[in-house]
This record gives C-alpha cells, sequence and structure tokens, in this order.
C-alpha cells in the first residue's frame, strides 16, 4: 500500500514537472545522457571495428587460413599437406631491406618493408596501383611498386631505377590498397612488393636472414576450422608453425582496438562519476524546494518509508529518460558520423545498432545514478512534520542511516565489479576506480579547507568590500563551493594528468635519444662479413661504440614440457618468435640476480640465461626448461641465470641468451649497433650499405618517431574522452551557478539597499568564481601530477618531471570556466529590484 501511494504522489509530481520543463533537472538530465552516451559511443564504435574485422577476417588475413614460418620456407611435408587442405595456396616472404636509388651525387637509401609474393597472391580483395594496372604486369621483368610515402621519400617516378640488395629493379606503380595491409602488425618501414621469383641475386634471403614465410590459403566451403588448427599443431607441433585463420585475420590490430576502447570506456566512467556529482546537486536542490511538501505529507500521516519510495520513484523516472537519452545519442552519433570515422580508421568497420555496448552504458548509468542519488534521497528521512522551512535539508545529518550506507557500499562494489567485467582488464579498472575515488577524496577535503580558509580570510579583507564579499560567500554554509571543487577539478585533474604523462614522454624521448641511443641498428650480417663490417664502423672515428651479437629468432612452445600458453597465458614473449642470442661470456654490463652463467668451454645440454623480469611475469624458476622451436628444430634449454634486461635503452636486449654449443652450427646473422655522431650518421650508413648491399640499417630515430606517431593518436584519443569528462564537469558548474541564482538574488538585493553598487556587487561574484576557479585548479594540478608521475615512474618507468606550462593552463582554464558560469548567472540577480526580493523573502 505505501508503495501504491508514493506512485501516485510521484505520478502527480511528475506530471507538475513535465508542465514546467523539468526546470532544475535538465543539468540532471545532460549529465547523465552525456556520461551514458560517451560510454555507449565509444563501445559502438569498438563493437564496429570489431565486428568489421570479423566480417573482413579472411580478406585482411589474405585467404581463410595461413601458415608461418620463421627463418624459413616450408619444407616438402609442410607444402604438401597444406596443398592437400586448400583450393589455391599463395607463398609470401616478408622481410626488411634497404630500398638504394642511384643518383649522380650520391645515392638515397630508405628503409622498406619487403613483401615477395606469387603469381597467386592476392587470393583475397585487389591490389590497387597508381597509375591503375594488374599487379602482375606491375611486377613483370624485375619491377616493384612501393607506398606513396616511400616513392616520395626517394622522388621515385613510374621507369625509375631502384636497387634492393645486390639487383637492380624498375620502379613501376605506387600501392595504393593493399588488402591484408591491417593483418601485418606494426612495421618500421614503408610497403614493397616484389615477385617471388626476382629475389634471385639480391643476396637477402641467405641462410639465417631474418624472414618470414606466409601460406595463405583458400579453403574448400565448410572445412573446418577448429580441426583445421588442431591438425596443423599436432601434425608440425615441433616444426615451429604459427597457424591462424580468418576468425582471427588481424589479432595485433583486434587486440589494440579492444585495449584501447576498454580504457577510453574508463575515461568515460570518469566522466560518469563527475556526472554524478552533478545528479545529486540536482535531487538535492530539488528536494531543498520540496521540503514544505515533504513536511506536509509527514504532517498529512505520510510515513517515512512512503516519502522516500514517492521521491525515489521521481528521480528514477527522471534518471530512466536521461540514460534513454544517452544511449540514443550514443547509438546514433557513430552511425550519423560512420563515413568519417571510416575514413579515418586504416581497418574496415561494420557500423550498425550493436546491443552490447548500449547494454553495458545503461547498466553502468543506473548504478551510476543510484549511487549518486541515494544520499540525498535518504536524507528526506530527517524531514519533521514540524520543519515547514525552506533549508531544513542543511541542518539535516551529514551521513545516512546505515542500512543507506551499505547499499551505498555495495553500489560501488557492483559498480567497479561491472567495470572489471566489461573491460576485462581488473588491474587497469582498479587503478582508474582508486584514482577516482582517490580523487574525488582530495577534492572534498580540499573543499573544505578552501571554505575554511575563506572564512579565516574574510576578515583580513576589511577594506576590500568585493573581496571580503567574496571570501564570505565562498565560507558560507552553502554547498557551492563543494560542487565546484568537486565536478570542475575532477575533469580537470584528468586532463592535467594525460597532459603531464604526454609532456614527459616527449620529453623523455628528445632527452634520451642523443644520449643512450644508438644511432643504427645493422641487421643480417652474415658471419664471414662480420670483420669487414667491423673494420668500417670501428675505424671511423664518429663511431662512439660498437656492440654485436648473434642473432636468431624461435619460439617458444613449451615450458617444462606443457604447453607454452597454458604455463604464461597471453604473454607478449609468448605470443610470437623472440630474438635468441648465444655467448660464452656474460656481455658487458650484464647483471645477473639469479643463478651462473656457464663456463667459456661449456659444450653439454643447452642452458639458457633468461630476463628477470620476464621470467618473473611468466612464473620460471631455476632449472625449469624452456623448449625453443628454432628453424623447425626444437631445443630444450635449462634455465640457469636471470640477468637484468634493459630494454628502455634501445640497444641490443634479448628475452634468451644461451650456450654456444646450442645454437652457433644453425645458420644465423648477426646483429650490431652503432653508436656515432648525429652529423656523421649519413656517411656511416653509406659506407656501410655500399660495402654490403644485402645488410639492413634501420635508424633508432626513424623506428621511435613511428612509435611516437602511433603514441600521439592515442594521446588524441584520450584526451577526447577527457574532454567528455570536462565537459561534464562545465555541465554541473553551470548547474551549481544555476541553483545559486536564488540566494545570489537575495544577496545582491541586501547588498543594494545597504548602499552597494552593481559594479562592486558584479566583482565580488566575478572573484567569487575566480576563487573557486583557481582552488579547483590548482587541487586538479596535484592530483593530475600525482596520477602523471604514478603512470610515468611505474608503468613507462621513466623520469618524471612536472610540466608546468600543461599545469599553469590547467588553472587559467578552471578560472576562465567559473567565471564563465558565473558571470552567465550574475546578471538576474543584478538587475532584481531590492523591494520585490525582500517582500517575497518575508
Amino acid at each position: 500500500m505505501t508503495l501504491r501511494t508514493a506512485a501516485i504522489f510521484a505520478r502527480r509530481e511528475l506530471r507538475g514537472g513535465l508542465r514546467g520543463g523539468f526546470r532544475g533537472f535538465r543539468i540532471f538530465l545532460a549529465c547523465l545522457a552525456l556520461g551514458v552516451a560517451a560510454i555507449a559511443g565509444v563501445g559502438s564504435v569498438r563493437s564496429a571495428i570489431q565486428a568489421g574485422l570479423e566480417d573482413q577476417g579472411a580478406v585482411l588475413l589474405g585467404g581463410d587460413a595461413q601458415a608461418q614460418f620463421t627463418y624459413r620456407f616450408a619444407n616438402d611435408e609442410e607444402r604438401a599437406w597444406l596443398d592437400d587442405i586448400s583450393t589455391e595456396l599463395s607463398e609470401i616472404a616478408d622481410f626488411r631491406s634497404m630500398a638504394v636509388v642511384p643518383r649522380p651525387d650520391g645515392n638515397d637509401r630508405a628503409l622498406t618493408q619487403v613483401k615477395a609474393v606469387d603469381d597467386a597472391y592476392p587470393l583475397l580483395g585487389e591490389v590497387e596501383l597508381s597509375p591503375a594496372m594488374p599487379l602482375s604486369e606491375a611486377l613483370d621483368g624485375d619491377g616493384v611498386v612501393m607506398a606513396p610515402i616511400l616513392a616520395d621519400r626517394l622522388d621515385l617516378a613510374p621507369g625509375d631505377t631502384v636497387r634492393l640488395g645486390e639487383k637492380d629493379f624498375t620502379f613501376r606503380a605506387t600501392l595504393e590498397t593493399e588488402p591484408d595491409d591491417a593483418g601485418g602488425g606494426f612495421e618500421l618501414g614503408p610497403r614493397t612488393i616484389v615477385a617471388s621469383a626476382a629475389l634471385d641475386g639480391t643476396g637477402l634471403l641467405e641462410p639465417g636472414t631474418l624472414f618470414e614465410t606466409e601460406y595463405r590459403l583458400r579453403l574448400p566451403p565448410g572445412a573446418d576450422l577448429d580441426a583445421l588448427a588442431a591438425e596443423a599443431r599436432d601434425r608440425f607441433r615441433d616444426s615451429g608453425i604459427r597457424w591462424r585463420d580468418a576468425r582471427n585475420g588481424a589479432p595485433g590490430t583486434a587486440r589494440f582496438v579492444d585495449r584501447l576502447g576498454a580504457f577510453l570506456v574508463l575515461v568515460g566512467l570518469s566522466g560518469l562519476a563527475v556526472g554524478g556529482i552533478g545528479v545529486s546537486s540536482a535531487v538535492r536542490a530539488y528536494l531543498s524546494r520540496k521540503t514544505s511538501v515533504i513536511a506536509t505529507l509527514r504532517t498529512l500521516g505520510a510515513s517515512r518509508a512512503t516519502i522516500f519510495q514517492t521521491y525515489f520513484l521521481q528521480i528514477g523516472a527522471l534518471a530512466c529518460f536521461g540514460i534513454v537519452i544517452g544511449l540514443v545519442l550514443g547509438a546514433a552519433l557513430p552511425l550519423l558520423f560512420a563515413p568519417l570515422i571510416a575514413d579515418a580508421l586504416p581497418v574496415p568497420t561494420l557500423f550498425t545498432l550493436h546491443p552490447g555496448p548500449l547494454a553495458e552504458a545503461a547498466i553502468y548509468g543506473v548504478l551510476t545514478a543510484l549511487l549518486f542519488t541515494l544520499w540525498p534521497l535518504a536524507r528526506t528521512e530527517d524531514v519533521r512534520a514540524a520543519t515547514l522551512f525552506r533549508d531544513a535539508l542543511s541542518t539535516a545529518r551529514t551521513l545516512p542511516a546505515p542500512r543507506y550506507l551499505a547499499a551505498t557500499g555495495a553500489l560501488l562494489v557492483a559498480l567497479v565489479g561491472l567495470a572489471m567485467a566489461f573491460s576485462g582488464t581488473v588491474e587497469l579498472t582498479l587503478w582508474t576506480a582508486g584514482g577516482i575515488l582517490g580523487s574525488l577524496a582530495i577534492l572534498a577535503v580540499a573543499a573544505m579547507g578552501l571554505r575554511a580558509l575563506a572564512r579565516r580570510a574574510a576578515p583580513a579583507a576589511r577594506g576590500r568590500p568585493a573581496l571580503r564579499w567574496a571570501l564570505g560567500a565562498i565560507g558560507g554554509p552553502r554547498d557551492e563551493a563543494a560542487s565546484v571543487v568537486l565536478s570542475l577539478g575532477l575533469g580537470l585533474a584528468v586532463l592535467a594528468a594525460i597532459g603531464q604523462i604526454d609532456g614527459n614522454l616527449r620529453a623523455a624521448i628528445a632527452r634520451d635519444l642523443p644520449e643512450v641511443a644508438p644511432s643504427y641498428f645493422f641487421v643480417d650480417i652474415q658471419k664471414d662479413q662480420m670483420p669487414g663490417f667491423l673494420d668500417i664502423v670501428e675505424g671511423d672515428p664518429s663511431v662512439r661504440r660498437v656492440q654485436s651479437a648473434p642473432m636468431l629468432r624461435g619460439v617458444i612452445t613449451e615450458i617444462n614440457g606443457r604447453p607454452a600458453e597454458e604455463v604464461a597465458g597471453d604473454h607478449w614473449v609468448i605470443r610470437g618468435d623472440r630474438g635468441v642470442t648465444y655467448s660464452a661470456a656474460p656481455p658487458e654490463d650484464t647483471r645477473l640476480t639469479a643463478g651462473d652463467w656457464w663456463p667459456e668451454d661449456y659444450d653439454g645440454p643447452p642452458q639458457v640465461s633468461f630476463a628477470a623480469e620476464e621470467a618473473e611475469e611468466i612464473g620460471l624458476r631455476l632449472g625449469d626448461e624452456v623448449t625453443l622451436n628454432i628453424l623447425g628444430r626444437d631445443i630444450t634449454a635449462e634455465v640457469t641465470s636471470f640477468r637484468v634486461v634493459d630494454f628502455s635503452t634501445a640497444g641490443i636486449g634479448f628475452v634468451m641468451s644461451m650456450n654456444p654449443a646450442a645454437l652457433e652450427a644453425a645458420p644465423h646473422t648477426f646483429i650490431s649497433t652503432v653508436y656515432a655522431d648525429a652529423d656523421a650518421e649519413a656517411d656511416v650508413l653509406r659506407e656501410v650499405a655500399d660495402a654490403f648491399p644485402n645488410v639492413t640499417a634501420i635508424g633508432v630515430r626513424d623506428a621511435i618517431d613511428r612509435v611516437s606517431e602511433l603514441l600521439a593518436g592515442v594521446a588524441e584519443a584520450v584526451r577526447w574522452g577527457a574532454a567528455v569528462t570536462l565537459i561534464t564537469g562545465f555541465l554541473v558548474l553551470i548547474g551549481a551557478a544555476a541553483a545559486g541564482v536564488e540566494a545570489r538574488t537575495f544577496e545582491a538585493a541586501v547588498l543594494k539597499t545597504l548602499g552597494a553598487r552593481r559594479g562592486r556587487i558584479l566583482a565580488s561574484f566575478a572573484l567569487r568564481s575566480a576563487l573557486l576557479g583557481a582552488g579547483a585548479g590548482i587541487v586538479a594540478i596535484v592530483a593530475g601530477l600525482g596520477g602523471g608521475w604514478a603512470v610515468t615512474t611505474f608503468v613507462m618507468e621513466t623520469s618524471f618531471a612536472p610540466v608546468w606550462a600543461s599545469a599553469l593552463g590547467i588553472v587559467a582554464g578552471g578560472i576562465a570556466a567559473t567565471l564563465l558560469a558565473g558571470l552567465a548567472f550574475a546578471w538576474g540577480p543584478l538587475a532584481a529590484r531590492p523591494a520585490q526580493v525582500l517582500r517575497a523573502r518575508e
């Protein structure tokens, strides 16, 4: 009966609110709708990309399935099986090389990723060239096609000569569309396509050269992909084959999109948390206006439960309305901007209504609405029948009854738990939730401190009426300071943290690269070329340091006799082939953390020294056995030591190093890092390339620039997510300013009655807004510096230094935002006539 009565009361009040256009709840609806829309929109775009990858998986992969080998081509048995299960088969070799263009005044060089293809390529999709021609025609007679950026860099025109290794080719066209370009992952150089048969005489695919072969297959209709994958694993378990099918055509891209999308959803949750502050403030302001109604209902015999249920149903109905608006926006905006998004992405997309992300956003919205409205609603129980004055809620107790505290805790646990389940990133979700809660706690304490400081400072502002009035208002009993600092501060804190991380990352690259990074990686140096290579680089006075090591690549297939993925999961060391080296003695600067290095003359069973950090992550211990497949041969080695490997220096770093007897008989090449003066790097490259055309040089600065471009794109996406948080905070700020109009009107009326001029009153309002904005900005800087320091130090593992330009910009933004919001709602109170305002208060 209580719920039915509450429903009747709620329906009547909602009917009145509908006629009034939900005045006072517009910010409530906007905050909730914006947060839900951001999460739904990000989720919809992520689902569109995932659907596109699944739909076009075969095209991205280049076939219905693919078998991949490292360092070698398929042997006769493997090739026969691949031919037997497929209707069409295409063989591709992929490797890096230097593209050299002879010029009268010297050669031009650029790193390129070469794809050597057969006549069957591509099995699916079309290669588009400019000028338009079939790929077979472009590659005929030692022809090559290149990515436009590479052709531009080398200033090539159709018919020009370009050298790969020791052979000249003819440039025929630029590569406009490569159907399988999204499946290959990160590449250091732009693409070149050449016919496999034309590689004879180049010297590029010698024994031990670093290359991969991919066999793309068209399968008969109805082929059982699971059965084929299992057969490939069982038949060639010891050969190092890696099998993939069209269901996972671009695994690296899919993994990256999924993780970035999950992170952006967590950023969206930060925006929803800011919106929750606005929701809570709007509910409290609404209930303050309803104090007399609540007291009257209590006088007429309504129970506490009836009162609570009445307003719970009202707020719940409005929250559902706001969530629906957010879902509509989150579903419609990606569809509306689908052409622009699709053009900006290098992967296929399939934009349609995706129910999953919409349901996820709706659940987040419901839990957030419940979490932030429960406390204000609980305070309705404190309104007694005898309380018939406007500000009754301001005297209510701060904390609600224990049952509401328990319910709030349960809602918070449910929200975090669902975020972990939906995002799939437990640790990141917990850090995000902890960061949001910690920031809110810091901001809440800062708001109380700001009010206390304003109360203490007000007497010292004698002789400055505008400043004293502003300080008095900030230190007064109203919640304006808390609303401004919490809402704007959290949004600014997110932006501040991102600014600090981005600035420190860029500074680390600019600061550390000239000091510690090598100029070039030289790879594919044949064993008999090493003496001549060292003579060139070590004899050059501009070269400060040279490090060299033998290099092979292998796949970890087993750990202690069990499949590696069962032991190590999806760890990056297990996912693909990894560099392996050998050394009789510990290399220079090697620091063992456990175990011992083998004797220099050791020729017993294979032993391996493993990178300590990666070993700990995988769970390796001394004495464990690791099985590596190198060139189709399994080598099982005992882990006899762990050592520190610092990959951040961009120098030579191998996860695994083995005793020489285990590897040196296998075909392999050497890798070398050369540290040279910046102004002499081009000369070093020219000398090495002229002497050894097969050797590939990778410019470390170019590689880092490529990584920086990717990081910049990620940072840009995160900034857009943070912008939603800031916009939500600005909406909450507007709501707080709008809610304070009545109080400012009365304040202005009293001041004008006492003889204050409008200009001085306006200055007081402006100072109040500026001080609150500055307070929110300063607290945001503290929170942002803390978050930036934590990510930079513990995640990126680099040094941290405050980026003061970004930090000061945050303070300026906070002041500007509060000034704009405060002044926008100042003209009404200034224009009101004192007599009317004071008479209405009697």
